[in-house]
């Protein structure tokens, strides 16, 4: 069975936060190591797009500017979501070469969710379920969206559970996606999405058993981690590309 090691790593901004994701893969591809398993949880509210999502589009950009909510862009591809308290944030790098499932986008995206799904249903003692291509569900209701990025020998899969999220936040500051799972069937976001209502420990819990994440990591790439939140996390010229 494939082992990790595990942090508990919250940064002081939402930059540090999305940059030390990337640290991490750009750590294990070049020094090696199996992966490791990160959790976060960021105390400021800020959207996060995806790699390629248009900020106009994805983003109620008023209201944010308004409420002083910043625009973020990840490494990852995905949706376009809204952070802070009350979201479980997890970052996992992965070996691609360790496990043949990882070979491929759609074959990790089954493999790691699977895994995730499993010690949710477990835990919740409620039936979960995988819909569209990288959501978990609970009732029908999305409680967790995950993405990745591969570079040739690792791999990024990071995801957020929410909690205890304000889901009525969520309908401000972001309108109707201009990309849907079909399953959503237009719903609005307080209509599709659900809070798991658990104390965080417990999800850390069962992720950290699900990986055999046993060992602390405690290497991490601090100096990459600051060098890409200056030249891409902190910059408009990133976070706005689109």
């Amino acid at each position: 069975m494939l082992t990790i090691k595990h942090c508990d790593l919250t940064c002081a901004s939402p930059a540090e936060n999305l940059a030390c994701d990337e640290a991490l893969l750009d750590h294990f591809e070049e020094a090696g190591g199996s992966g490791v398993l990160r959790f976060w949880e960021s105390k400021d509210r800020f959207v996060v797009v995806g790699y390629a999502n248009r900020v106009a589009t994805e983003v109620n950009v008023e209201f944010c500017r308004q409420a002083g909510i910043p625009v973020l862009r990840r490494c990852s591809g995905g949706g376009t979501v809204l952070q802070g308290r009350g979201c479980l944030n997890y970052s996992l790098v992965l070996r691609i070469a360790e496990s043949a499932p990882l070979q491929s986008i759609h074959s990790t995206n089954h493999f790691i969710l699977e895994r995730h799904r499993a010690a949710l249903e477990a835990l919740l003692d409620s039936t979960v379920e995988m819909k569209g291509h990288t959501d978990l569900t609970l009732r029908g209701l999305k409680f967790s969206g995950n993405a990745q990025r591969r570079k040739r020998e690792c791999l990024l899969f990071h995801g957020a559970f929410l909690l205890d999220f304000d889901l009525a936040l969520i309908e401000r500051a972001l309108p109707m996606p201009s990309k849907q799972p079909e399953y959503r069937v237009d719903r609005a976001h307080q209509d599709f999405l659900v809070n798991l209502r658990i104390p965080p420990a417990r999800i850390k819990d069962a992720l950290r058993a699900a990986w055999s994440a046993t060992e602390e990591f405690n290497s991490l790439p601090s100096d990459r981690m600051d060098r890409l939140v200056r030249e891409r996390y902190a910059l408009a010229a990133w976070n706005w590309k689109f």
